[in-house]
């Protein structure tokens, strides 16, 4: 596995007068390409770490897959690079899937595309409908659970004192799964906001643990590609520490999933389908 901080020099500059040269250490961002039969998939900027779970979450939002068993194998395809001290050190920057033969679909992301260039232009319109006829049985998320938002605004709180690689950093975004009742089941962090959001989707697919009755916590804003994530693996709920972009509401609307935005101290928005929180209207 990879570097997930590095330690690069830095100069502090301290309007006070004081300038200073030290250390700061930095997290890591390196691409992972994906191959799925032996094809290039995508080449994504991660942070190391989780790197099977993050391609696992990535195919299943993808609608590639419907769970673990649609996964043959997941290996890394191992090379070497010279650091910068003349040392050569191994890679872990490719990852090759091999899928049954049920699960070779084309990524909703692709059919999204196909879908938006072939009918009446670039809109958001059709990237709602283009998710919304890729969901698992065709239908939207419609799981019944209902969280209290006394317990909502603490998970983001709880997903904060997760995130051990920010504490060092200061740079990277987290994602986490919990129950309606506040149990955190996993924390992930990233670079990215969506490979977050992919390394614990995925680390349920791994653990072949059903999304439908959890809660998902996002240190960012809500976009729409992760409402597309949220719907994809049945999620219900999406709790964010900042606001949805106006498509990501549309979104949720559309695919059944609930909305929560600006989760902090005692109080939230929320934006789509607020039957799942207790006291909204």
């Amino acid at each position: 596995m990879g570097r997930v901080t590095a330690r690069r020099p830095v100069v502090r500059i301290d309007l006070a007068g004081d300038t200073r040269r030290r250390a700061d250490t930095l997290a890591v961002e390196e691409p992972l390409e994906i191959r799925v039969d032996g094809s290039p998939l995508t080449v994504t900027m991660r942070t190391p770490g989780h790197d099977h779970e993050l391609v696992h979450g990535l195919l299943r939002s993808e609608g590639v897959i419907s769970g673990r068993e649609d996964v043959v194998s997941a290996r890394y395809c191992i090379g070497t690079v010279t650091d910068e001290d003349g040392f050569e050190r191994n890679t872990y920057n490719v990852l090759e899937v091999a899928l049954t033969t049920r699960a070779r679909g084309l990524p909703v992301s692709a059919q999204r595309s196909l879908v938006m260039h072939s009918g009446c232009g670039l809109c958001g319109k059709t990237s709602v409908d283009a998710v919304a006829a890729s969901l698992p049985e065709g239908a939207p998320v419609v799981a019944d659970i209902t969280v209290d938002p006394a317990v909502l605004v603490t998970m983001p709180e709880t997903l904060r004192a997760g995130q051990r690689v920010f504490e060092r950093t200061g740079g990277t975004h987290a994602a986490g799964l919990f129950t309606p009742s506040g149990e955190c089941l996993v924390v992930r962090e990233d670079v990215g906001r969506h490979n977050a959001v992919d390394k614990v989707l995925g680390w349920a697919v791994m653990q072949e643990r059903r999304t439908a009755g959890l809660v998902l916590v996002v240190s960012s804003r809500a976009s729409f590609e992760i409402v597309q994530k949220a719907a994809m693996s049945g999620v219900p709920v999406l709790a964010t520490v900042s606001a949805p972009s106006d498509l990501a509401v549309a979104a949720a609307d559309e695919l059944g999933v609930t909305v929560a935005g600006f989760v902090r101290g005692r109080s939230l928005n929320v934006y789509a389908h607020g039957h799942r929180i207790a006291s909204s209207p």
